[in-house]
Order: structure tokens, then C-alpha cells, then sequence
């Protein structure tokens, strides 16, 4: 193994909503959408698709004294 293949994260497949624009890059993780979502850069329509991510880190906020 080299020193690169290491750090690389595990990949899963996941429902994303892309931008039916093909000149529009944006795309929004489909847990994170809203019903009737519209692309947040161009305000265009977004398809249902898939990616290949990695897993979201859910990060710990620390409690109030």
C-alpha cells in the first residue's frame, strides 16, 4: 500500500439531488433537501441521482457549564 491509498476514505453511495442545468456544477445531499427543491446557485429544477461520498462525521458540540 502506498502512503496515499491510506488516507483515503471509505465511499458509499448516496441520493443526491443534481441540477438539471448542465452548465450548473451545484448539488444537494437528498437528506439535506427540502420538499420541491430548487438548485441554490441558479434556481433551476434538480434531478434525483446518486454519488459516491463519504460518510458524513457527525461532529460533537460541547455542553454549557
Amino acid at each position: 500500500m502506498t502512503a496515499g491509498e491510506t488516507n483515503k476514505p471509505k465511499l458509499s453511495i448516496v441520493n443526491i439531488l443534481k441540477c438539471k442545468n448542465g452548465e450548473c456544477k451545484a448539488w444537494v445531499r437528498e437528506e439535506f433537501a427540502v420538499p420541491g427543491q430548487v438548485c441554490p446557485i441558479c434556481q433551476g429544477p434538480m434531478l434525483r441521482t446518486m454519488k459516491h461520498l463519504p460518510p458524513l462525521q457527525k461532529k460533537i458540540k460541547p455542553q454549557p457549564k
